[in-house]
């Protein structure tokens, strides 16, 4: 049996702090490989400038398999749970709150003035209500859109600075963000306003289609044309969701304009469009299932409990009071999971941004080398995420895209 068959690293093979710094003395005249009187390394044993994959935080610094894009989803949570789950646990519970109590009060008081209100009044009222509640609804949703854009721009930095072996706090991440909330909140609701034009205009269509023909024949075709249109919305919603879901890690980390940021997503992703897809979807499918799994019985539960209360509906002011005990209840766990999910999709496409600036820039070389000069005590060095005109063409490459590589799970 062989020598290679039984060698294994050397313990001190810990990364990058234990190889050569790049430019270093081992390089020097007289005292590489090629001197006089000396052995070069790899003749008298192959194996021992060999040191692992660096992995000085949250992800090897190399191309990432399937299998640590995910871990590494779910192990920002854990590694640095308050900035990170603290910064989801206020946006998703300003937005659950606001929803139930702006949602409530205008209801219940649009509701009480329908009920008071003259026969003769009674449409203006309704129609009045009716708007007030619909507005109700907007607010909360332009808060969570808000929310949900600075939440991305939160775990866009949490996953850079992870990936170089810092934790930091909130208010630390926040301050990294400073300047690009505006270009953050800014493309959350440019997508946003896509979405609703698209779908009023195939709900316009319908309509219209179905008025111009009538009958039967109308209502056939408006049905039609509204499902397979709806498909489609859904296929290029996806499409160009997939293409441009790395803006917000370009705005952060490259502090880039809005339209370079999506040209920059755009020539990133190409090559990778199914594999980028394939594993927001799995980590989407994967969240979707843990919420379902938790929130489902704990609906049985409040179902149960009320039946039990109450059997007979006599006692409505027990009731009442249990049902509003499991509302809040409902209310606090929905929030606690939802929290968990966003840290985890948040924080996904950051990944998939520095996994495909690895694969297409080597990213990888720029990173390890930040990490081996802050260890050897240099100060003020540049942000390795950053662009620089000066880089290698290796930086200049990254439109071109290497064959067979667009594969879910390369």
């Amino acid at each position: 049996m062989s020598n290679d068959q039984n060698w294994q690293p050397p313990a001190d093979a810990q990364g990058p702090s234990h190889a050569a710094p790049f430019g270093s003395a081992t390089d020097a005249p007289g005292t590489g490989p090629g001197a006089a009187g000396t052995v070069p390394q790899s003749a008298a044993n192959p194996h021992q400038g060999w040191t692992p994959p660096p992995k000085p935080g949250l992800i090897p610094l190399r191309q990432l398999d399937l299998g640590a894009i995910l871990g590494a989803s779910f192990r920002v949570l854990r590694r640095n749970p308050k900035p990170t789950y603290g910064a989801a646990l206020l946006v998703y519970g300003v937005t659950v709150v606001a929803t139930a109590v702006l949602v409530g009060l205008v209801t219940w008081a649009s509701l009480d003035r329908i009920s008071t209100a003259a026969r003769e009044d009674l449409d203006t009222i309704t129609a009045g209500a009716l708007g007030a509640i619909i507005l109700a609804t907007v607010v909360p949703m332009i808060l969570s859109v808000i929310g949900t854009a600075i939440l991305q721009g939160v775990l866009v930095v949490e996953v850079a600075r992870a990936s170089l072996g810092e934790k930091l706090t909130l208010r630390q991440l926040l301050g990294l963000v400073k300047g690009r909330y505006w270009a953050l909140i800014g493309w959350a609701f440019i997508l946003v306003g896509i979405g609703v034009v698209a779908m009023t205009v195939l709900i316009l269509l319908v309509v219209a289609l179905g008025f111009a023909i009538g009958g039967v024949a109308g209502a056939v075709l408006g049905t039609v044309i509204g499902i397979f249109g709806g498909l489609g919305l859904a296929a290029l919603a996806v499409w160009l969701g997939t293409k441009v879901s790395l803006v917000p890690s370009v705005l952060v980390l490259e502090r880039a304009t809005l339209g370079l940021a999506v040209r920059r997503s755009w020539s990133l992703t190409n090559g990778y469009f199914w594999r980028t897809f394939g594993i927001q979807l799995l980590v989407a499918v994967i969240i979707g299932l843990a919420l379902q799994f938790i929130t489902t019985p704990l609906s049985l539960v409040a179902g149960i409990s009320l039946a039990l209360v109450n059997p007979n509906q006599a006692d409505s002011g027990t009731a009442l009071t249990v049902g509003l005990i499991l509302t809040i209840v409902s209310y606090l766990v929905t929030i606690a999971a939802g929290a968990l999910g966003a840290v985890v999709q948040s924080a996904t496409p950051a990944i998939l941004y520095v996994d495909l600036r690895i694969r297409k820039e080597g990213l990888d070389l720029e990173l390890i080398r930040f990490i081996e000069e802050r260890q050897a005590g240099a100060s003020d060095q540049p942000d390795p995420y950053r662009r620089h005109e000066e880089g290698s063409a290796v930086a200049r490459s990254s439109l071109q895209t290497p064959p067979g590589s667009d594969s879910p799970w390369a």
